[in-house]
């Protein structure tokens, strides 16, 4: 089995009768990148500061190197932050701003200066530490940031949104620093974003949050290819939802009734009983389409909405005959198909997976 670093415990916290947490527990491993995504208010703000100590949970534990840490101070957990905006003194040079852990502990000054300047080179800022952090561009800043929690050698650091106020090309470079710099150190690092990017780029493990609880966790490709539920599917990439009830009748693969009454194939290896609910996810990516001809039989009938391009990727918008609507994605900036048109859609059902159904 492999060593937990950092555990959760069927953790709870609410504030004035509101619930934010609810019951999350996780295992996390020595060295692992694990990025905590979710939307606004969906309680992964608050976990990170269970887990640094600046907040304290309803019930449950946070265990750290199988030590229950849950009731101790932040300065008596071996875990560092780096907040959005930095938190910088401004009063302070570069070099002094990283020592500052290490003058509070009086460590010597020749190892200070050896930290600073190790701090320097490992995030590329070498020969910086006499600037002041005005002096500095957003992505130095936030280097220097992350250079002066990880001075005081963390087993943890916690990183909170670090990279949101950043412009988008700056954004991606600092992604490949990141996981670049974490690899290299072999610290464990917990990530909060609302970036689906950030977490299928950097993360070893992603947990999906939507209203205090954990709805997945799994690697980014366990995330992306096999979402457990339709909310994960929809939050994480883009896939559209197509339900139907399980239909009767032999075949080599399982098929559903869709409500507007079109048949689709189910995946191979799962098992379904006849007349039951079910939910499929196909990817963007993965939908299919051409148009009708009178000729080509299977698929779901739809017609073209619109078009629109944006981000290096043309998005085509469906109409069914239920009234839903249906998302293809495709690279380039346009293709022969109009508005109007009537178009057949499908997919390989070995790509779409059976989610189950958002809680009511």
């Amino acid at each position: 089995m492999p060593d937990h670093i950092l555990q959760l415990q069927e953790i709870t916290k609410s504030f004035g009768g509101t619930q934010v947490l609810r019951g999350i527990s996780i295992d996390i491993c020595q060295g692992e990148f694990i990025t905590f995504l979710g939307s606004s208010g969906c309680g992964k703000t608050t976990t990170l500061r269970i887990i640094a100590g600046l907040e304290e949970p309803d019930s449950g534990r946070v265990l750290l190197e199988g030590r229950d840490v849950t009731a101790l101070a932040p300065n008596k957990r071996d875990v560092n932050t780096v907040f959005q905006n930095y938190a910088l003194f401004p009063h302070m040079t570069v070099g002094q701003n990283i020592a500052y852990s290490l003058r509070l502990r009086k460590a010597p000054k020749e190892e200070q200066r050896k930290t600073v300047e190790e701090m320097l080179d490992l995030v590329q800022l070498s020969g910086y530490e006499k600037r002041m952090p005005s002096e500095l561009s957003g992505g130095q800043r936030q280097r220097v940031a992350i250079a002066r929690a990880l001075a005081s050698r963390p087993r943890v650091l916690l990183l909170d949104e670090p990279l949101g106020a950043l412009d988008l090309q700056l954004r991606r470079q600092m992604q490949v620093e990141l996981g670049r710099l974490q690899k290299k150190l072999g610290v464990t690092f917990l990530y909060i974003t609302h970036d689906q990017e950030e977490a299928l780029n950097m993360s070893d493990r992603i947990v999906v949050m939507r209203e205090g609880r954990f709805e997945q966790i799994g690697t980014p490709s366990e995330v992306y290819d096999h979402p457990r539920t339709a909310f994960v599917a929809r939050f994480v990439g883009s896939a559209n939802i197509f339900r139907g009830r399980v239909a009767g009748g032999g075949g080599p693969l399982p098929r559903a009734e869709l409500t507007g009454g079109d048949f689709v194939f189910l995946p191979g290896n799962g098992v379904f009983a006849p007349g039951s609910s079910v939910a499929v996810a196909v990817r963007s990516e993965q939908l299919q389409f051409h148009r009708r001809d009178g000729k080509t039989e299977g698929g779901i009938r739809a017609v073209v909405r619109e078009k629109t391009f944006a981000g290096g990727m043309l998005r085509i918008a469906f109409a069914l005959e239920d009234g839903e609507e249906a998302v293809a994605s495709r690279h380039g900036i346009d293709l022969d198909l109009r508005p109007g048109e009537q178009v057949l859609l499908s997919w390989d059902p070995a790509l779409a997976p059976v989610v189950e159904e958002d809680a009511p």
